[in-house]
């Protein structure tokens, strides 16, 4: 037991721009009021004050500090030595500083948890920087034969990087493909992969550490090629479940794991609405949005607002296919958003390309609704096609990007019921 164990333990995160952290909801839900958890956001030049002072008894440490620290420590476990980065401090009875890496514990419970043994496999870890660290400690002591890809000449745990332009040749046995670059995160990268999955036939599981969005290009590769993917939520929960050990000096239960990482995932995913003109997707969402309490998006309403003119004028004036690209750019907007309610246009599955930009960070909900129920006032498409040959073409496209189906055929409120139900959201939530 290396912290003092009583309610008011204060304990937090040390990093330099902190606001979107997941940390405090983790512990919160980890050990409930056992300890605080605060966020603390310090410069450079204040982390040797904060980490020699009195402000708190227990520590979590994340970029760009997790080396900073070290040399005020008095104590670093083999793990955090070996990785070369710090991201918890405990006070030992002594009063001495001991440093650890719960991350070696959260990628090491990833593998596992997934069912992944890396054991005389080749396994491939994108990146040189401090998560790839990480990545290669944990895959060597499980037995991996590791190859690095890097940009950099940086060597990771006495391994030089390849170039990626080789890994085709040089590698087609690859089995696990680990992505430690940022390649593929919210905001800037998204959409785009590290590395191409076509060109490695033998691999069985695929790990990327971004966890915004949910589901990167890499995973979705992975998805569609059949490939079992995770991406690094479960890592995070898992390292701060060790590091709740860490502060409290006792085992917790695996299990909460599990539970955590689920409520994250429905908290932060988008729920997507796709369906006929007239399935009551804007209604339904609005409703959905207000009993959940987040943001409502309807894309026909951003593609309107950027055009400044209505949906039929655009498609009066400039066509169909003139729509349709605004509406993707409008997809991939909103499917940026994290935690929203997502109204789309009846045609937004017409295209294939907008499927992972509305996939990446939510689960997408077919709004059927009976064909003799449907209205076509003032929908361009069907108004030159009857109901029911745009319902017979479109059907099969609904189905295919959709991950549930819930009826509208009654009430808003019993829709908004079944789509709660549907995604797994309990009654309290309700």
């Amino acid at each position: 037991m290396n912290t003092l164990h009583h309610k008011t333990i204060r304990t937090g995160l040390l990093g330099e721009h902190l606001s979107h952290s997941f940390s405090p909801q983790i512990h919160a839900a980890l050990a409930g009021d056992r300890y605080s958890y605060e966020l603390f956001e310090r410069a450079p030049e204040e982390v040797e004050a904060f980490i020699k002072g009195d402000e708190w008894d227990a520590l979590n440490v994340t970029i760009p500090y997790k080396q900073t620290v070290m040399p005020y420590l008095d104590v670093i476990s083999d793990e955090a030595t070996r990785i070369g980065a710090v991201n918890t401090v405990t006070r030992l009875p002594d009063g001495r500083l001991k440093g650890e890496n719960t991350d070696y514990f959260g990628f090491a419970r990833t593998l596992t948890a997934c069912g992944c043994d890396p054991k005389g496999k080749k396994a491939l870890v994108l990146g040189n920087g401090g998560a790839a660290a990480t990545a290669v400690t944990v895959l060597t002591d499980m037995g991996a034969e590791v190859v690095l890809l890097g940009r950099s000449h940086r060597s990771v745990g006495g391994i030089l990087p390849e170039p990626y332009e080789t890994v085709y040749e040089r590698h087609p046995d690859a089995a696990v493909v680990v992505n430690c670059t940022p390649v593929g995160m919210y905001p800037r990268l998204v959409g785009q992969s590290p590395i191409d999955l076509h060109k490695l036939p033998r691999v069985e599981a695929v790990f990327d550490m971004v966890y915004n969005p949910a589901r990167t290009a890499l995973l979705q590769d992975a998805a569609e090629l059949g490939i079992p993917a995770y991406n690094g939520l479960l890592m995070l929960v898992a390292q701060a479940k060790r590091a709740c050990e860490l502060f409290l000096g006792e085992d917790l239960e695996d299990g909460l794991i599990d539970g955590i990482v689920a409520d994250i995932a429905r908290e932060t995913g988008n729920i997507i609405l796709v369906g006929m003109p007239g399935s009551g997707k804007s209604t339904v969402g609005q409703a959905l949005a207000e009993a959940l309490g987040r943001p409502f998006v309807d894309t026909d309403t951003l593609i309107a607002e950027e055009a400044g003119r209505s949906i039929p004028e655009i498609f009066s004036a400039d066509g169909e296919e003139v729509f349709r690209a605004m509406e993707t750019e409008a997809v991939k907007t909103a499917g940026m958003m994290s935690g929203a309610v997502i109204a789309t246009g009846g045609g937004v599955v017409t295209r294939e390309r907008n499927y992972r930009p509305l996939s990446q960070n939510g689960r997408i909900v077919f709004l059927h609704r009976d064909l003799d129920i449907l209205p076509v006032d003032g929908r361009p498409i069907s108004q030159n096609t009857s109901k029911a040959d745009l319902y017979a073409k479109r059907l099969p496209l609904y189905n295919a990007f959709a991950d549930v189906t819930v009826e509208n055929n009654g009430s808003v409120t019993e829709t908004v019921g079944r789509i709660l139900s549907a995604l797994g959201y309990d009654c309290e939530t309700r």
